[in-house]
């Protein structure tokens, strides 16, 4: 799995910040308040997962997926033609199309070390050692002869589900609140 740092960061920044607001609602208001505050919450904490965490690569011996935001697509190596670092990493494939990966290693300025006496040293970046990883499984794949299926795309559902809920919650919530009293 490779994803960026900087969206596991933050989904866990915002998940302490979600939890100390709950927590301050239920010490100030009770629980029955918290429970109504707690959808647009968990709606903060959802729009981040899915703007900053979710997008990610997986590779595995038949091919690499592909989840740029709340979409899915599943490439078998056999339909790739390259992989390259642009900003993100793009696979080319055969039948001439681009797929960006959001996720993943992210091409950034090169990192610089002084050394001992005061020389440049470069480093290599992660997003380089993780490019080479990807396509390292790539290459021995395509040479042991990866079957060619299709590209598939699909949704991820279970992000989908949540996000209902915190809907349903929501609604319930606006609900009570307008209620007479």
């Amino acid at each position: 799995m490779f994803r960026a740092t900087s969206g596991t960061i933050a989904l866990i920044a915002a998940g302490v910040v979600a939890l100390l607001l709950l927590g301050d609602a239920v010490v100030r208001a009770g629980w029955a308040q918290m429970l109504l505050l707690a959808p647009w919450v968990l709606l903060v904490v959802w729009l981040i997962y899915v703007a900053m965490y979710a997008s990610a690569i997986e590779t595995d011996a038949a091919g690499a997926t592909v989840q740029n935001f709340l979409r899915r697509t599943r490439v078998p190596w056999a339909k790739v033609q390259d992989i390259r670092l642009r900003y993100q990493v793009v696979f080319d494939l055969d039948d001439g199309r681009q797929l960006k990966a959001y996720g993943g290693p992210v091409a950034g300025r090169p990192v610089r070390d002084r050394g001992r006496m005061g020389f440049q040293m470069r480093r290599e970046p992660p997003a380089l050692r993780e490019l080479a990883l990807i396509q390292e499984q790539w290459e021995t794949a395509r040479e042991q002869g990866a079957p060619d299926t299709p590209v598939t795309r699909s949704w991820d559902l279970p992000a989908l589900v949540a996000l209902a809920v915190i809907a349903v919650g929501a609604l319930v919530a606006v609900i009570i609140t307008n209620a007479p009293a």
